[in-house]
């Protein structure tokens, strides 16, 4: 089969012609029909050999839905054909995050020979995947497995960092969404979806607020406008709950002076970034915290959302002999919403 493969650290990944693999044990085949292209995957191709315990080659693709191919002899509780998404965020099982349903803050993470499919081991951006368990699948009936393959990172990881502050999202709340790009088009949505609060969303590039307008957002914001609008459409005291998915230090100023006294400020986007603490500026009791995927718990959740049409991912396909245009695009910002690599 062809899959797209990172064959070396700091090299450009290729399509490559690899075995369709075998279940064995619990585990399972899935054929492949739509795997999410992440701006995490820009980083991984990006870093330097001995950084992560991972060994290339691996295939790529961390976002994955299709449907059952295959069972090992011991994987029950799926029938081959049945339509399927699947999580993520593969910890050891073990540590105290991972036995307590939090296996997206796995404590051996940095060590792990591999944290999921595409990430240091087999991904989604080829014909097959095999998955090492039954407990990573989740059953999406009625639902597009092209359409569904974001919904395992872009909107999970979305709709965690705002449910983590869902407490302060109270009626006449603000909350704050900036970068809306392949997670902050779905926080919009999520927003909306779970909580009362007007959203503000705030972006450099006139079409994704245009975008974020057309999901719901209530107010959008130039950059250059955003500090003092954020301040003047909270009556002076800031939002309730600032996304930060952009995660720049220009982004990082803004979020940080435009959450609100016992406010929550989120910051998901990898941007490298630096946040400059300063006593008397940052607000009183605010909270700072960065968040990473979310938990299986959660993306049951999302796809009961997806189910109902509340939130829908903003998609362009890909075939996969275009990956690596997919990752031009999404490196040059050119894309609105999520590419979705197809295999078929």
């Amino acid at each position: 089969m062809k899959a797209y493969r990172l064959i070396e650290w700091q090299r450009p990944p290729g399509l490559c012609d690899v075995e369709v693999p075998e279940p064995s044990g619990g585990e399972v085949l899935i054929r492949i029909g739509g795997a999410g292209v992440c701006r995490s995957d820009l980083h991984i191709m990006g870093e330097p050999p001995g950084r992560r315990a991972w060994v290339p080659p691996f295939t790529l693709g961390h976002e994955n839905a299709g449907w059952v191919e295959a069972l090992g002899p011991e994987a029950q509780g799926f029938a081959v054909g049945d339509p399927v998404a699947v999580y993520g965020a593969w910890g050891c099982g073990v540590c105290r995050p991972c036995r307590s349903g939090r296996d997206n803050y796995c404590e051996r993470r940095a060590t792990a020979g591999y944290t999921g499919g595409g990430l240091g081991r087999d991904g989604g951006m080829a014909e097959f995947m095999l998955v090492p368990a039954v407990g990573l699948l989740f059953p999406i009936d009625g639902l597009d497995p092209v359409e569904v393959a974001p919904l395992t990172d872009a909107a999970l990881t979305s709709y965690h960092a705002v449910k983590r502050s869902l407490e302060v999202l109270v009626p006449g709340s603000t909350a704050v969404v900036i970068g809306v790009g392949g997670l902050g088009h779905l926080a919009v949505q999520v927003v909306k979806a779970v909580s009362p609060a007007r959203v503000i969303a705030v972006d450099v590039e006139p079409a994704k607020l245009e975008l974020a307008r057309r999901l719901g957002a209530d107010l959008v914001i130039d950059p250059e406008l955003a500090a003092e609008a954020i301040i003047e459409e909270t009556s002076g005291t800031g939002a309730e709950l600032v996304l930060d998915f952009v995660g720049s230090d220009a982004t990082l100023a803004l979020a940080s002076g435009s959450v609100r006294a016992e406010g929550a400020l989120t910051i998901v986007g990898a941007g490298g970034g630096h946040l400059d603490w300063e006593f008397a500026t940052v607000a009183p009791a605010a909270r700072f915290s960065r968040t990473l995927w979310g938990t299986r718990a959660d993306l049951a959740e999302v796809l009961t959302l997806a189910r109902d049409g509340a939130i829908e991912a903003q998609i362009e396909r890909f075939p996969l002999d275009r990956a690596g245009e997919a990752y031009d695009r999404l490196r040059s910002g050119s894309l609105q919403g999520r590419a979705v690599v197809v295999p078929s």
